[in-house]
């Protein structure tokens, strides 16, 4: 133990470094995340405004609800395109390269921008509260909850940024980020975020209900003591250990996958 605490102590000196070098780009360039705010309380007023009166839902409640939580859910989740061009611009310029010479752990590079962009995750998940509070939205559950809540929805951005570093270290062709940004749009709508998965046909309701964002927006419905729109299955039971499992696998799966991207980065 005592021939690792050095290692673990500068690992984590550098990972607060890198941290506080991504953080200074946003207080410079501040309009990534602004406009990143823009965007979700813009889906969240067109889905609640234009679309919520011709929606009903599986089991009664009404629409805002239901779907603000899938609003902060979607929100999470766009974390694999942000974070994936922010490393790919830093390859594509050197600035990963002048990292990987000097004498600096592989995981301090990949864990400093995760802290960085999961802080900024953080401040975005408070607007978008702040603005549903606001708009009528209600929290029924306990503070317990709703902390729990808010915890299970930063454990999904965490797995998502890690996937986007793994993306931007790995998918350096032309035209990457825009084939992930299509991919990561019906991976969004394919989901519990918007609609019941009850509501789809058979086979698309079973992708739906296992869509790991799906996971976390039920659990967070649940938790926030808001209609979940789903009134069996495994989401209607288990909905808080399935959101805590889906971004353990993500985790286990693409940490160890972008550390060794990043040590054999050419």
């Amino acid at each position: 133990m005592t021939d690792l605490t050095p290692g673990l102590t500068s690992t984590l000196r550098q990972t607060w470094v890198i941290t506080l070098r991504d953080l200074k780009h946003w207080q410079r360039e501040p309009w990534g995340p602004v406009f990143g705010i823009l965007f979700a309380i813009m889906m969240l007023l067109i889905f609640g405004y234009l679309f919520g009166g011709a929606i009903e839902m599986p089991g009664g409640g009404t629409y805002l609800p239901y779907l603000l939580p899938g609003v902060l859910a979607l929100t999470m989740m766009f974390g694999i395109d942000g974070t994936m061009a922010v490393v790919t611009e830093d390859t594509k310029r050197g600035v990963t390269d002048r990292f990987r010479s000097l004498p600096m752990s592989g995981l301090a590079v990949p864990l400093g921008r995760a802290v960085a962009d999961l802080g900024n995750s953080a401040v975005q998940l408070g607007v978008l509260m702040l603005g549903g509070l606001l708009i009528g939205w209600r929290i029924e559950g306990s503070f317990l909850e709703a902390a729990v809540a808010v915890g299970l929805l930063l454990w999904l951005r965490l797995a998502m940024l890690w996937l986007g570093i793994f993306l931007g270290l790995t998918l350096r062709m032309e035209g990457a980020l825009t084939m992930v940004q299509v991919l990561v749009w019906p991976l969004g709508f394919c989901s519990s975020l918007f609609v019941s998965p009850e509501t789809m046909p058979g086979w698309l309701g079973f992708l739906a209900a296992w869509n790991p964002v799906s996971a976390t927006a039920t659990a967070c419905r649940d938790l926030f003591g808001n209609p979940t729109g789903i009134t069996s299955g495994m989401l209607a039971d288990h909905a808080v250990l399935v959101a805590l499992a889906w971004p353990a696998v993500l985790l286990a799966v693409f940490v160890p996958l972008s550390v060794r991207a990043f040590r054999r980065l050419g």
